[in-house]
């Protein structure tokens, strides 16, 4: 039994509020136990040079932490650090698997995600809620006949696992994440087919059988995941 109760295959109390700022064409608000992130998406009419050869959009994001996330205050006039770039790469990377980019056109549809309380899992967080603004605001692009159909392939859901004490763990908090030898995020599609696993040893080297018994955690996490984000979408995304 954890601090908060929970049994170590368990997740927090994970909810969505979609529609959740005035001027996102996709906004949502993500609650994971203690954890909050704002994640929008915004449509612009250009994409990066690469694209303009290939013919194809793009999909990128930022991510940010606001002064009172964390107990310790964090400015944001000081521009991501080495983290939230590696965050927010992580992010793009991600929701990008999601899209055939070449049904976009020539739009970049940015992805924000803005955590306002940090309780540990903002990656897998901002992913799961990134992933929700981005259909929303895809289908608000269609309903306007500017792209001819849902370029969706695939649904995306994230989760954090880890080691602690010896004992593998779904869905970390802060204070266990602090506490794991070993801590990883996953991403996975609707499928169950891996998108990106992040692993580190932390303290101990770990082995195949902690591996393995992360990813059946992994795994039973992201089913949990996407059935919040099937929930909220209300039918708009159809794989």
């Amino acid at each position: 039994m954890r601090s908060d109760g929970r049994l170590s295959d368990e997740m927090r109390p994970l909810s969505v509020e979609r529609d959740y700022t005035r001027y996102a064409p996709g906004s949502v608000l993500v609650q994971a136990g203690d954890t909050r992130v704002i994640c929008t998406a915004m449509v612009e009419g250009r994409v990066p040079p690469h694209c303009l050869a290939q013919k194809t959009g793009w999909i990128t994001a930022e991510y940010a932490m606001l002064p009172g996330a964390n107990p310790d205050r964090k400015s944001l006039w000081k521009g991501p650090d080495g983290r939230a770039r590696e965050i927010q790469r992580l992010i793009g990377r991600s929701l990008r698997m999601a899209v055939d980019l070449a049904q976009l056109g020539t739009r970049t549809i940015w992805i924000d995600c803005t955590v306002i309380q940090a309780d540990g899992g903002t990656r897998a967080a901002s992913i799961t809620g990134g992933f929700i603004a981005l259909v929303d605001a895809l289908w608000k692009l269609r309903e306007e006949e500017k792209i001819p159909n849902m370029p969706i392939e695939h649904g995306i859901a994230a989760v954090s696992v880890g080691v602690v004490e010896g004992l593998p763990m779904l869905d970390l908090t802060s204070a266990e994440d602090r506490a794991a030898s070993v801590d990883m995020n996953a991403v996975m599609t609707h499928s169950g087919r891996f998108v990106e696993l992040q692993g580190t040893a932390e303290s101990e080297p770990f082995d195949r059988d902690d591996l393995q018994r992360l990813l059946e955690l992994a795994q039973k996490g992201a089913s949990e995941v996407q059935r919040v984000q099937l929930s909220a979408l209300e039918g708009r995304l159809t794989l």
